[in-house]
């Protein structure tokens, strides 16, 4: 039992399965069956592939997660936020006049997805998940709705552009503006109204079912194909046998590159979602497990001529709100698709590409979040900057590029805020019960001949520099007997930060000039002391609070050991 629990968490779940599930389960899965289908044909597209994979891909994932998943409510599926990515990266690579390479390259993308994902897991290193800043994905994300947006407005108005690149997209989109089909741009522009309106009125009824229902009984009752309307027409009758998807080893490397990008993607989102979630049902989330069970969906998709894959927020938020129990209603989804392609193939035929393109400018619209630009703007300039620059590096220099430069960003801000964070003198704020940043509280009041200095980072080599340097401007300016360390924010202390403090506390000792710690950690004031401190430094020199060590040192006579 505990093995079925840890490899395969979904199947554990259904020998506990609850019968008074059932209905509420499938009710739900026929609900996101109807979402699944649009929207599953439409990020296919948007992945450069044949709109049926993306529903191979929706049954495949469906059912892979059901086994593998440790969620019971969360959908996984085609996304918005990864189908870009798909395209940059197999796009370079497709043989051109042969259309199935594309498939393959996908197939062989998302498996190796799939192995990262459940080598991180496996790893235990589902905190690669937090290395997207807030800022920096939210910047991505615009960066990525503008992008999508821009593409697709070529689609919605009837025609194609062969644009390499986001400016030379927009120069061809306004030059062929003339080539535009006003049967085409009205009926992606109601279908567009219906997605946007609608969910504004009621969430009972998915707008996307009602629009996508609606364009295609008015194609096929209006015979819109006959002014020219491109339509999605007859669907592959079926389902593909699984096979291995593989095109060589040369394109192994280019496509890591995309995976890594899109694992990153992927984490962040299945994280925050399945943390939400969660939270709402009591439940704890296993982030390792998440990723096992996703990588497994990865891979029966890529078995499946499918693609890439994530959780879908929107998709299990519908499932949640339908009532919702187990991965049932997710297998009752699949199981519709199927039944779709199996003996329904031809239902969607007169589905305009217009109709799917407003369905993509829908979900690229979601994907933008301007209120953050807001709140960045008014709480930390510098974080609009960082999510500005991520935004723009999408969109300027692609999808693939622009995640990369995320990551960078991402990784350079952790590494910016611990080489250079801050430092802070100290005063005492009667009002606020404590002693707080002269500098942002110019009243609050200082003990003569000392200085209480607050350091607000781990002390390790990069920064220990910087913390000599703003402790011998203070010795030099102020000219105290004593330099208090707050240190509760001290979390670490490496051998170089080690002896810089060693080097500090003998220079300041020869200008008159005394340490003392306040709240450094037990196990960092044993390595102090390890580093060969104990020459200056003894245990009087360490407090458990500023009050204490403001009592000793004010009332010392300014000797080394007081």
């Amino acid at each position: 039992m505990n093995a079925l629990q840890r490899w395969a968490p979904g199947l554990s779940t259904f020998r506990q399965y609850k019968r008074r599930w059932l209905r509420p389960d499938l009710v739900a899965g026929i609900v996101l069956a109807a979402i699944l289908v649009p929207q599953g044909m439409a990020y296919a597209e948007l992945a450069g592939l044949p709109p049926v994979t993306g529903l191979y891909t929706t049954i495949a994932c469906l059912v892979a997660y059901a086994v593998f998943g440790p969620s019971k409510v969360l959908v996984l599926g085609p996304d918005s936020s990864v189908s870009p990515l798909i395209l940059a990266a197999i796009t370079p690579l497709v043989v051109t006049g042969d259309p199935s390479s594309a498939i393959v390259l996908a197939g062989m993308l998302a498996a190796l997805v799939g192995i990262l994902m459940i080598g991180l897991g496996l790893a235990k290193l589902g905190f690669v998940a937090d290395l997207l800043s807030s800022e920096v994905r939210v910047g991505y994300l615009n960066g990525l709705a503008v992008t999508i947006i821009v593409g697709q407005l070529p689609k919605l108005f009837g025609f194609s552009t062969d644009a390499d690149g986001f400016v030379d997209e927009v120069r061809l989109f306004l030059r062929g503006l003339d080539q535009t089909n006003r049967t085409t741009l009205i009926t992606g522009l109601c279908v567009l109204i219906v997605l946007l309106v609608l969910p504004r009125l009621t969430t009972k009824v998915p707008a996307v079912l009602v629009a996508v229902a609606g364009a295609t009984v008015a194609s096929a009752v209006f015979d819109l194909a006959a002014s020219e309307v491109t339509t999605v027409g007859v669907l592959p009758k079926g389902v593909p046998a699984p096979s291995l998807p593989w095109s060589g080893w040369s394109d192994v490397v280019p496509l890591l590159v995309g995976a890594v990008g899109i694992t990153m993607v992927s984490l962040a989102d299945t994280i925050a979602t399945s943390s939400s979630f969660a939270s709402r049902h009591n439940e704890e989330v296993d982030a390792n497990q998440e990723m096992i069970g996703i990588g497994a969906a990865n891979i029966a998709a890529g078995l499946f001529q499918g693609f890439s894959v994530s959780v879908s927020g929107s998709r299990t938020a519908v499932a949640d709100q339908s009532g919702a129990k187990s991965q049932l209603t997710g297998l009752a989804g699949a199981g519709l698709v199927a039944a779709l392609l199996l003996f329904l193939n031809g239902l969607l035929a007169d589905l305009p590409q217009t109709a799917l393109a407003a369905v993509i400018i829908t979900a690229a619209l979601s994907l933008m979040d301007l209120g953050a630009l807001r709140r960045y703007a008014a709480i930390r300039p510098s974080s609009l900057v960082i999510s500005l620059v991520a935004a723009v590096g999408v969109i300027i220099l692609g999808v693939l590029q622009g995640i990369v430069i995320a990551i960078v960003l991402a990784i350079l801000l952790f590494f910016r805020r611990n080489w250079w964070p801050h430092g802070a003198v100290l005063g005492n704020v009667p009002e606020l019960g404590g002693w707080h940043s002269v500098a942002e509280h110019p009243s609050a009041t200082q003990l003569p001949d000392v200085v209480v200095f607050r350091w607000e980072a781990p002390l390790f080599f990069a920064n220990a520099g910087q913390f000599r340097d703003q402790v011998r401007n203070l010795a030099k300016e102020r000219r105290p007997d004593w330099i208090v360390l707050q240190c509760e924010a001290i979390t670490d202390i490496d051998v170089t930060a080690a002896e810089v403090l060693r080097d500090l506390d003998e220079e300041l000792n020869n200008k008159g000039v005394h340490l003392s710690f306040v709240e450094m950690r037990d196990r960092l004031q044993v390595l102090v002391r390890a580093y060969g401190l104990n020459t200056t430094l003894d245990q009087e020199h360490f407090y458990p609070s500023l009050e204490r060590a403001l009592a000793d040192v004010s009332s010392a006579d300014g000797d080394i050991d007081p």
